[in-house]
Order: C-alpha cells, then structure tokens, then sequence
C-alpha cells in the first residue's frame, strides 16, 4: 500500500499524536518528516502518559519500523533524554532509526536563537528557544552538521572547527556573549554520537524498499500547517515544511507513492506564540475551552491560544494539503457549551467579507470573523464510539464542519486515551 501523510491542519497541536498512534497498529512504518523537539505530542495509551517531541509516536507499537526523517532537526541530548522516558515506562526502542541525513542542533543554535529573538524585542515571533531556526538556516547556509557526521570521528572535528569559527564570531562580535569551546563541544559530541550511532541508518532505503514490498507507511508530521514555512502566517511561521508537501522531501519518498492526506483539526482553534489569530476567544469561553482542553504546551507549557473553528484558514488548508479524509480532535471539550460558533469568512472595515485566507500576516491582523452560531449538545461525548450516537447537535456541527472545508471527517476523537474515538469510516 502506497504511503499515509497525517498532517496538522491548524496551528499545530491539533493531536496528531494520538491519531498516529491510533493508525500506527494497522502501519508498517511511522517517518517523522518535519521540525525538531519545538513540537511535542502526548499519547496516552496502554505504556501510560507521553510527551513525544522527536521520536515518531508509532513507537509504542514494536511491530511497526520508527523513523526521524532527514526533513527533522535532532537535538542530541534531547533525543536521549526521550529516549530514557520512553525506557524507564516500559517501551522498547530498538525499532527506532535515524537518518544519515538528519541535521543536529548544536549548543550554539540555541543559544543563538535566545540571542536572535531577545534582540527583536517587541518584533519578537515567540519561538520554543530551542534552536530549531537557526539549525534550518545552517541547513540551508551549507553549514549544517549532520546524524551521519557522528559516525566520522576526524570529519567531526574538521567540520565543527570551520563552522564554530564562524559562529562564535558572531556570538562575540555581534551579540557580546562568550564563545564556545571547540574541544568541549567536539568531546560532547562524542559522547552523544556513541549513544546515537546505533540507531543511525540509511532510512530513505528502508523506506523506500517497504513501499516497493507494499508495506503501510504513515508519513508524520509536526506542526501544522497554517505554520508552514511558505504558506502559513509569515513570518510566524516555524522554519520547516509541516505542510503534506513536506513529507516527500522530508521522508526521501516520490509523491506518486502518497495515496492518501489525513488532515488532523480541532473541534475549535488555538494557536501558541505570536502571530494574527482571527477567531482567537479573549473572555470565559476562551478561558473555559483551555480549562476543559488542558490547553498548555506540550514542549513549552505555554497556554494556548484558543478560539472558534476557522473555516477560512481550515478551507486554505484543506486545498494546499490536498487532503481525502479528515481527522477532528477533541469534540468533548464543547460538550457544555450552549452555544457553539464557528468562523466562515473574514471582514476588513465596511468592505464585502473575505472567504479567502489572506498571505499577509498584517492583513490577517486586521481581519475579524464573521461568525455562524449553532445550538449546543451539552451532553459527555467521551464514551461515545459510534457516530450515529452523537447528540443531534454534535452530529449537526460536524456535518457543518464537512459542508465548510470540503473534506470528509473520517474519524472523531471524544478523549485523549487511544480508545476514545469515533471511526465513521475507516480511513483505507
């Protein structure tokens, strides 16, 4: 069977992870394909509670081949650290691969990227802090160090030494901090490379000869889309591709082999750090969604930002995805609201509304939402596991939901455990 993308659809946080989860015991492969640990999903199943920020969330199953793709940016010590999380709650590891090709994030990037956003100011796009940025912009500058580097001890050395010049000159020069130390950054590595080096491999080959053995490959993302790199609300956007055109690039696979786009949205929206937010909830129901929601970062522990679906943002999305099928998050959380709204265009002063997602993030900030306004159900939707069983209205704002972005909503997720989930038809 051809390869699964599972995309965010949103601003990211829209529990991918568990729907990964949930499609990974039916996959033979589960490929991470974008961003580094400035995502996290949480999974909660069998093992317990996770917080995954790089390993793919289809390690839980031991029987399906893990892999960080080359689209994705490995903090070292991060990665061990989930490593050891994921050891000390009973799951095996040794199903999980890294690509040759994987860009690390150095000490330096981080730092780089506290000093970068610090010197913005009040212009600041409030990112994680962890570096991702400036290690994609390495990748892109050539300057980029990479898993497969870990496994060449004298090549190490050589490379960071000429890319550690450059960087500490402008930790020094521009930013008046203190340099880092060749040796003990190299020595570090070291360190790391020798834990890392057996999950270090040639993947795209792997993956590669699974879809040519008609193997299921699911196709993770991070993020969402609506923090693409090209087409979400630029410039606070991350600096990968999370959107389902990344997956190619990100994974070393062709497009003809994707056979199918799962989206994964929200029953509402939130959204984390700066950036315009049209349908964004400043009273108690915003501050009631997040309560319900546990609405926090996973990586940061930030709140989020929470409002009304956005249909128009949903819509974009759906078309620059591409997607055959729908996957909506955490319809439980509304169950006690009375009523339930949901954003289906945009106005700009006393001009005629916009049912187009705007490129410009300054135009977006302008925006407000024109709202449609539905009944609530006000009743518990988490024991629920079969569509026709929904309250009338729940069934009524998911088929409007449909009717707005034009996509199917294949499965419904009432919880955050693996079984809470509504299958109303299955995905292949």
């Amino acid at each position: 069977m051809p390869a699964v993308v599972v995309v965010g659809a949103q601003w990211g946080d829209e529990g991918k992870g568990k729907i990964v989860d949930l499609l990974a015991e039916q996959a033979d492969f589960v490929v991470r394909y974008s961003g580094g640990n400035n995502a996290g999903h949480s999974v909660v199943n069998d093992y317990g509670s996770f917080k995954l920020h790089l390993v793919p969330s289809g390690i839980f199953h031991k029987d399906c081949v893990c892999i960080i793709g080359n689209g994705v940016v490995v903090t070292p010590q991060a990665l061990l650290e989930e490593l050891e999380e994921l050891g000390r709650g009973g799951v095996p590891t040794d199903h999980l691969f890294i690509s040759e090709r994987a860009h690390l994030v150095m000490p330096y990037h981080i730092l780089l990227d506290g000093l970068e956003e610090q010197a913005r100011g009040g212009g600041a796009i409030g990112t994680t802090l962890r570096g991702i940025g400036p290690a994609y912009m390495d990748k892109a500058g050539r300057l980029g160090i990479r898993a497969g580097d870990l496994l060449d001890k004298d090549s190490l050395y050589k490379r960071l030494s000429f890319v550690l010049e450059q960087k500490n000159a402008i930790i020094t020069k521009v930013y008046n901090a203190s340099p880092f130390s060749l040796d003990k950054v190299y020595e570090e590595l070291l360190r790391e490379g020798e834990r890392l080096a057996p999950y270090i491999a040639p993947v795209e080959v792997m993956v590669q000869e699974g879809l040519d053995s008609e193997k299921v490959v699911l196709l993770e993302g991070a993020q969402g889309t609506m923090l693409d790199l090209d087409y979400g609300t630029y410039p606070y956007v991350t600096s990968s591709y999370p959107a389902a055109g990344g997956a190619c690039v990100g994974a070393g696979i062709p497009p003809r082999s994707i056979s199918q786009i799962l989206g994964v949205f929200k029953a509402y929206t939130t959204r984390v750090g700066g950036g315009p937010f049209p349908s964004e909830l400043n009273d108690e129901v915003g501050e009631l969604i997040r309560a319900r929601g546990n609405e926090y970062g996973t990586t940061t522990g930030r709140a989020r930002r929470c409002g009304w679906f956005d249909a128009v943002a949903a819509s974009y999305s759906t078309r620059i995805n591409g997607m055959t099928g729908v996957a909506l998050t955490r319809l439980d959380v509304l169950d006690t609201l009375p009523i339930i709204k949901a954003c289906v265009a945009y106005r700009t002063g006393e001009g005629p509304s916009m049912k187009d997602f705007p490129a410009s993030a300054s135009v977006l900030e302008r925006c407000v939402p024109v709202l449609e306004e539905m009944p609530g159900w006000q009743a518990n939707t988490s024991e629920i596991r079969r569509f026709e069983d929904l309250p009338r209205e729940a069934v009524r704002y998911i088929k409007a939901l449909e009717e707005m972005i034009q996509c199917p909503i294949s499965l419904i997720s009432v919880g955050e455990r693996r079984e809470q989930v509504i299958v109303r038809e299955p995905f292949w």
